[in-house]
């Protein structure tokens, strides 16, 4: 797995597998999978961990090593790509086909559609994103600007 992570991701991975590592045996226990999981920036579902554990034959009350949460974190990270998945959303709202969607469908369905987000977030993120609040997105242009990295001070 070493091959699809970079030495940093591995550290951070190891550090907080180690937290839950309660018995400094290079173990968790598979109920601490989807904590250590969510806090290293997935979002694995219920459903989803109980798939990871199957494929590795692990019960709900075993363990796991180390090698086997990086074979699961990869799996995981393969299959949550918010870009793609925003990506599909906007394109269905496309009707023309064009690439372009009215700012002010984009701000309704920000706010009334599933994670809602507050007038002032989609400001925010207008602001950030450089949308007049009036006019067409680029929407492929507005998700490359949302779903950039955060900047690492």
């Amino acid at each position: 797995m070493a091959k699809f992570f970079t030495p940093i991701q591995i550290n951070e991975f190891k550090e907080c597998f180690s937290l839950y590592d309660k018995k400094q045996k290079g173990k968790i226990e598979a109920k601490d999978l989807i904590t250590v999981m969510r806090c290293l920036g997935t979002s694995p579902t219920s459903s989803e961990i109980e798939r990871h554990l199957q494929v590795h034959k692990i019960e709900k009350l075993g363990e796991l090593d180390f090698s086997t949460f990086l074979t699961m974190m990869h799996r995981q990270m393969q299959q949550e790509d918010p870009k793609a998945e925003i990506l599909e959303a906007l394109r269905m709202t496309d009707k023309q086909k064009k690439g372009f969607i009215q700012a002010s469908e984009l701000r309704a369905k920000l706010t009334k559609l599933g994670e809602k987000l507050t007038d002032k977030e989609v400001d925010e993120l207008f602001k950030e994103a450089n949308v007049q609040s009036t006019g067409a997105v680029n929407y492929e242009e507005f998700t490359r600007m949302v779903t950039l990295p955060p900047v690492d001070y």
